[in-house]
């Protein structure tokens, strides 16, 4: 026969297994929304009015038009400095050429300044003469002058002193003679006149 105190004891089957607690109030759902696992309700959207729409419209006017006026500005700079860059370097390569004929010229100047008076009027001496027009031709068509000299006060950004003497015609510090043309483009020199000055 069981008696009361034995059915109520029964001995756990698996003594180290605890039984479940369930609480019942973490069972409970909140009902308030402001407990976890329950998202915020969003706030509502603030209605702008007419006026606060178009200051904000006018201000984003005025962003997007300053950007597009620095954007511009650059642009135009960065043409400038492209065109600056590429008249500099057609001007390094007109000097460089120019230089390179100088020589050239010098010497056609030399002959026809020593040409004997037996060929004087000779057809080909004539020639030479053209030739040398037409390289006069080329240099005035870039632009490249001859720096002038004889009758100038020194300038030492244009001349080159080779010498000084006495002169009865100029003042001290004018130049008297000159012993080679010299050549400028714009205001850069490309070779200096060589010169002799009035002592």
């Amino acid at each position: 026969m069981i008696t009361k105190e034995e059915s109520v004891t029964e001995p756990n089957e698996h003594p180290d297994e605890q039984p479940e607690i369930v609480d019942a109030e973490a069972t409970e759902q909140p009902t308030n929304g402001e407990g976890p696992g329950v998202e915020a309700a969003e706030e509502p959207a603030v209605e702008l009015t007419p006026e606060e729409k178009l200051a904000a419209a006018e201000a984003r006017a005025a962003e997007y038009l300053d950007g597009w006026q620095r954007e511009r500005a650059e642009f135009a700079n960065a043409r400038k400095r492209l065109e600056r860059s590429r008249a500099e370097a057609r001007q390094n390569a007109t000097i460089e050429l120019i230089t390179n004929l100088l020589p050239i010229l010098d010497d056609f100047e030399r002959a026809l300044d020593n040409v004997p008076e037996s060929l004087a009027g000779d057809e080909w001496v004539d020639g030479v003469n053209l030739i040398y027009r037409k390289l006069l031709a080329i240099l005035e068509r870039e632009n490249i002058e001859r720096i002038p000299s004889v009758g100038e006060p020194f300038d030492p950004n244009y001349h080159e002193a080779v010498m000084q003497e006495e002169s009865d015609e100029f003042e001290s510090g004018i130049v008297v003679r000159e012993l080679q043309s010299g050549y400028r483009l714009e205001n850069r020199v490309i070779r200096p006149s060589m010169v002799v000055v009035a002592a």
